[in-house]
């Protein structure tokens, strides 16, 4: 149990930091859309006997560069491109799904996640790549935030708006394939956007931003892990809807809040 803590711990910061770029962004689907391709990548790793981690790389890698190819040699907008890649990979991955016999035990592993089986070697890694992540965020904020908010004024403040673009591309991805095995690939989204959706009403300051979905990240994988222990539910799962519950109750009261202020 304390590794499981442990692990959603740095999942909920990783996602915080991460999901709060995301969510300004306006990256949303592509966060899906990795969360979700990188499913052929893991089922291959697993079927050939390699860790999941580095199918989830390879899958990610394909699904930014394509993404970035397809917009870069044709009209099409990257929405188009991420639907397209998308759907690919995710049909791609039950292609290789349906093929193997004995999968399913770890497919659901995959989708879903395994709070209760992350060993300590998981969470070096996580530990290491959400420290990464925690870095690039804090030397970058500048240009990255420049870029949230306008391209134009990144380029004028001297910022590759295309550079900074795919660097923030790179850190969804690593975000997924940190999470994945503790979340699994399904609800790893989730806690991307959730909690950094929940905090854009509370803040406007970036690091407030983050300080705040990190915490309400935490706060979802306690609770989650106490549903899930105390009536034998899907980890994972509920600590999603934990994340989803709170961002709806901070919606309604700031709605609400809203509504007063402007009568008053």
């Amino acid at each position: 149990m304390l590794n499981a803590l442990a692990a959603g711990t740095l999942v909920a910061i990783a996602c915080g930091i991460v999901g709060t770029f995301m969510v300004l962004r306006g990256l949303a689907f592509l966060g899906d859309a990795l969360a979700h391709g990188v499913l052929p990548g893991v089922a291959s790793a697993l079927l050939w006997g390699f860790p999941g981690f580095l199918g989830a790389s390879v899958s990610s890698l394909v699904m930014i560069a394509g993404i970035t190819w397809v917009t870069k040699k044709s009209k099409l907008s990257s929405d188009t491109a991420i639907g397209l890649l998308f759907v690919g990979m995710l049909a791609l991955g039950v292609v290789i799904v349906s093929h193997s016999q004995s999968f399913s035990g770890d497919l659901v592993k995959v989708l879903f996640g395994q709070f209760l089986g992350i060993s300590h070697y998981d969470l070096l890694i996580q530990g290491s790549v959400t420290l990464f992540l925690a870095l690039m965020a804090f030397v970058l904020r500048r240009p990255f935030l420049l870029l949230c908010f306008s391209e134009e004024q990144a380029q004028v403040s001297g910022y590759s708006a295309k550079l900074y673009h795919f660097l923030l591309l790179v850190m969804i991805a690593l975000t997924v394939i940190v999470s994945f095995q503790t979340v699994g690939t399904l609800l790893v989204f989730g806690m991307l956007l959730a909690p950094a959706a929940t905090s854009s009403f509370l803040s406007r300051q970036l690091g407030s931003m983050m300080i705040i979905a990190s915490g309400f990240g935490i706060f979802s994988v306690y609770a989650g892990l106490l549903l899930s222990y105390h009536f034998n539910l899907s980890a994972g799962g509920c600590v999603v809807l934990v994340a989803v519950g709170i961002f709806f109750i901070v919606f309604i009261f700031s709605q609400r809040l809203r509504v007063e202020h402007f009568h008053g």
